[in-house]
């Protein structure tokens, strides 16, 4: 796969708009997959010309990349009624679970983090973990902090964690390639670190923990 990959982003909200739009930017056909009666307009008008907009199913079935980017209270439910078009799709997590007592607490479903849930809910799916680590800002400007945002992705198959690295690379982004599927846990905790921060720890929204390398 390569720029001509399709990609389905399940829901329209801050993460989810403001990523569709920097992989239409990037140059990929993205449909964004929302509720019937969604007005969508402004934020195609900020996609690229190959944007459009269907139900979640439709989107799941056309695509063969599906971003699930929608509240983490509801991912797993989500996922449970895309389960029939999510069937041979690479399907990237970017939600987290979590509750809020004077911070971020990582709230894990009973399989040990949202992505195995999902993984589980929808078992002919290609899950990844992934693009959960940082704000909504990044995913629409993975250089705002002045270096290109790292992005982690956890999964089990090599060939599914291929294509999401090189659309990754391919928008801006700097793609880590973090293991196995049980990372998932791993990175979704990353995630409570970066909100700590930036919601009660005093950082504000404007960075991102990435890999750097000594030169």
């Amino acid at each position: 796969m390569a720029a001509s990959t399709r990609i389905a982003i399940v829901g329209a909200g801050n993460v989810g708009g403001n990523l569709g739009s920097r992989l239409s930017q990037s140059g990929f056909a993205v449909r964004f997959g929302v509720r019937e009666g969604a007005d969508v307009a402004a934020l195609l008008a900020t996609c690229g010309k190959d944007a459009s907009s269907s139900s979640p199913a439709e989107a799941a079935a056309w695509a063969d990349v599906v971003f699930l980017a929608v509240p983490g209270t509801v991912a797993l439910e989500v996922a449970r009624s895309l389960a029939g078009p999510l069937a041979g799709k690479i399907v990237v997590d970017c939600n987290n679970p979590l509750t809020w007592k004077d911070g971020p607490v990582w709230a894990p479903p009973p399989e040990g983090s949202l992505a195995a849930a999902i993984a589980k809910a929808a078992p002919a799916a290609r899950v990844l973990k992934g693009f959960n680590t940082f704000g909504a800002e990044f995913h629409k400007d993975p250089g705002l902090a002045g270096v290109p945002a790292s992005v982690f992705l956890a999964g089990d198959d090599a060939e599914a964690k291929k294509v999401v690295i090189d659309l990754a690379s391919k928008s801006g982004f700097a793609p880590v390639d973090a293991g196995p599927l049980r990372n998932a846990a791993v990175l979704e905790n990353v995630a409570m670190l970066w909100i700590h921060l930036a919601m009660v720890g005093g950082q504000g929204r404007a960075f991102v923990l990435s890999l750097q390398r000594a030169k």
